[in-house]
């Protein structure tokens, strides 16, 4: 690496792989093949009567988990190139993006034959899909596994980071003008509202101020996806997407704040009546009301079926009773979108409803005034700014118009329809929060001197930064694909699954990997790194926890 300041103008011919493009193509033939071959033999082991069984699935688990990251690794691999190739043809595939590109690969394509990190202890390797002779290694798999992800090729990706140092990202994103204009606006925001606070809202655990989100509803964020005949601005989830990110990259939190708001206009335009949508949409756009979603039980945690709080009908109102828990930013909403079941004879999912449930927004003094219903703090480690609170009702009154769609027992079915867009936007969060950590990493790794230089000087050190800004664009790119699809009303729930699958990952890995960088001052609460240690943490479990996703995955790819 050079000295401190000093940028090589250009790079040795052994640092960039020639035809970059047709080696990674031929390659992911070949990574194809295996998911092809580790379906194959999934499916023979969990079928009965040519169906896949429940009990089988279970049994094998552990391959059927292998497998989603498996086919996870193929599908953010194929978008890799597609933006590579987009890149190409604009004519903007400059030295960054093609070691980003070959470093990508090159990682990939060694962990797809050696082992892909499922979690810190859990490892999903060709053995485990049942493919026990050595996986086909032709020559352009060669070529990326061999010089792909090189130590050279990382520390000239470094060298072209510091000298990007203050752009939005390191590596063209590939979105259009009016996407990266919206990106450069929040970016903004993000850096002068929001970061130079987030670390002491985090601190003295308190709500994010108000005047934050006034400012957030007047730059459009919650209404940023809801339909203009609605009082939104009717733009794309993949707009939502980059929003997302730039807001999480300042604090998870105020990233978060829109995701309240997107759930509950999914559901409402999914499952409302036309009434209920001229109702509420206008005012979930415009602020006016805040809404938070009231669906996780105590000990149902994933499984909804089961839930237990009931809405018993009783003329024109419901009365509910029951608890409910990991509610995010329930005291001072206006309403919840609440999740009971109406039907006292069932057992299972058939029987739950979905229901506007409003209620007084709370105070300090009063978090929850509203009669029928109280509220007990969460403590938690990260992810602090708008609290967590149990939730218990008891003779909490929902009038009849406020049941979503006007029928019973749909409530399940609704909640599922938003699961494509509550995951992608979880994604981009885990973008966001990966960014930040980076960002803080870096920065820290140019000031630290140690031993006469900055630390970014050492390659262990650069190392961590160049994988993280790999893994970062490759999740980015995966999650703007499920968005894309989205937005094209294709279904996607299995590549939103992906994207939250590999970008909570990405997200837990760069900020445990800055914290390293940090040595024992990320360990002190007074650095910000520790805050996004804590706040990356809980991406991985929220939205579908990593084991729920990918059997959803596994059992999406079998049928």
């Amino acid at each position: 690496m050079p000295k401190d300041g000093q940028i090589t103008q250009s790079t040795t011919p052994e640092v960039l792989i020639e035809d970059i493009l047709p080696l990674c193509e031929s390659a992911l033939s070949s990574v194809a093949l295996l998911v092809n071959q580790a379906k194959a033999n999934l499916q023979s082991a969990v079928a009965r009567d040519g169906r896949v069984s429940a009990e089988l699935l279970e049994h094998h688990q552990h391959q059927a988990h292998c497998f989603a990251w498996f086919a996870t690794y193929h599908a953010a691999l194929t978008q890799m190139h597609r933006w590579a190739d987009a890149l190409t043809t604009d004519g903007k595939f400059g030295e960054i993006e093609r070691l980003i590109l070959q470093i990508g690969f090159g990682e990939y394509l060694i962990q797809i034959l050696g082992g892909i990190p499922m979690s810190q202890g859990e490892m999903a390797r060709l053995q485990d899909l049942g493919i026990l002779s050595d996986a086909p290694r032709t020559a352009a798999v060669e070529k990326l596994t061999a010089q792909g992800n090189s130590s050279a090729a990382r520390a000239r990706l470094v060298e072209l980071m510091i000298a990007n140092t203050g752009h939005a990202t390191f590596g063209a994103t590939g979105l259009d003008e009016d996407l990266e204009m919206i990106r450069e606006q929040f970016r903004r925001f993000a850096d002068e509202r929001v970061a130079p606070h987030a670390h002491q809202w985090h601190l003295k655990d308190e709500l994010i101020p108000l005047t934050v989100l006034d400012e957030m509803a007047e730059m459009g964020v919650f209404g940023l996806t809801i339909p203009e005949e609605y009082g939104g601005f009717g733009l794309s989830k993949t707009s939502m997407c980059v929003v997302s990110e730039e807001l999480s990259r300042g604090y998870i939190g105020v990233g978060s704040l829109g995701t309240r708001s997107e759930i509950a206009a999914e559901l409402i335009l999914c499952g409302g009546t036309e009434e209920q949508k001229q109702n509420w949409l206008p005012k979930i756009a415009s602020a006016e009301i805040l809404p938070t979603a009231v669906f996780t039980e105590p000990n149902t945690g994933s499984d909804l079926g089961s839930l237990r709080t009931r809405a018993v009908k009783d003329g024109e109102i419901y009365t509910v009773t029951g608890n409910k828990t990991w509610i995010t930013h329930a005291a001072r909403t206006h309403v919840m979108t609440l999740l009971a079941r109406t039907d006292p004879n069932s057992t299972d999912h058939r029987g739950l409803s979905m229901f506007l449930a409003e209620k007084e927004p709370g105070t300090d003094e009063m978090p929850f005034p509203t009669e029928g219903m109280s509220g007990t703090e969460i403590e938690v480690l990260g992810y602090r700014g708008m609290k967590e609170y149990e939730l218990a009702f008891d003779g909490f009154n929902v009038d009849g118009a406020n049941l979503l769609g006007g029928e019973e027992g749909k409530g399940f079915k609704q909640l599922m329809q938003t699961f494509e867009s509550a995951r992608i936007q979880t994604a981009a969060r885990a973008i966001g929060v990966a960014q930040n950590a980076l960002e803080v990493g870096m920065t820290y790794a140019q000031d630290r001197k140690q031993f006469g230089k900055s630390i970014i000087h050492f390659p262990r050190v650069s190392g961590k930064l160049a994988i993280m800004a790999v893994e970062i664009m490759i999740a980015r790119q995966l999650s703007y694909f499920a968005a894309r699809e989205k937005d094209n009303d294709r279904r996607c729930d299995l590549e939103a699954g992906m994207a939250k699958l590999l970008g909570a990952r990405v997200a837990w890995s760069a900020a445990d990997n800055a914290l390293q960088i940090h040595g024992g001052n990320g360990f002190a609460l007074e650095y910000e790194i520790s805050r996004i240690l804590c706040d990356a943490r809980i991406l991985n479990i929220f939205e579908g926890a990593a084991e729920i996703q990918a059997q959803v995955i596994a059992r999406r790819l079998l049928s």
